[in-house]
């Protein structure tokens, strides 16, 4: 293998992990939910990059462009299930993009907001439930407690 082709490799990797971390840290801090769903997008994206990678041979051919009993297919061939796996994903991906959307777009038109707090706690307030308290009676760490005089909305 060449410093190229290892360089390329390492590339590969290098990126596919960035964009897994940058799709995970989207869909953990932010409150917003369409930033939320664009994580979604980009860890999505890391991990087709990472089967695509794990499938990247810089000597190899691809299978579909050889003969399959010829002198030429005698050489190494690229494995054809990670790409095979990636075109399923992107596939899959799109869909789960469109529903994702379609949620927020839902979201927004019933509660005014994307903000996910504002959201669960007009959620709560319709229900009855106090966001902060769970079923078994324990407050729950990430839950703000709406104060007397407020509603749910104004709840940081």
């Amino acid at each position: 293998m060449t410093m190229d082709a290892e360089m390329l490799g390492k590339a590969l990797y290098a990126g596919a992990v960035c964009l897994v971390l940058l799709g995970l840290y989207g869909m953990v801090v932010p409150r917003n939910l369409m930033r939320i769903v664009l994580g979604l997008v980009l860890l999505e994206s890391g991990v087709n990059l990472f089967l695509v990678a794990a499938g990247f041979r810089a000597d190899a051919a691809a299978p579909i462009l050889t003969a399959p009993f010829t002198a030429q297919a005698a050489g190494p061939l690229v494995d054809p299930v990670p790409q095979a796996l990636v075109l399923t994903a992107i596939v899959i991906g799109v869909g789960v993009l469109a529903l994702g959307l379609a949620l927020v777009v839902r979201v927004k038109e019933a509660y005014g907001t994307l903000d996910t707090h504002a959201v669960a706690n007009r959620m709560a307030r319709e229900t009855g439930a106090d966001p902060a308290v769970t079923a078994a009676g324990a407050r729950t760490p990430g839950a703000l407690p709406v104060a007397a005089g407020r509603t749910a909305e104004d709840a940081p």
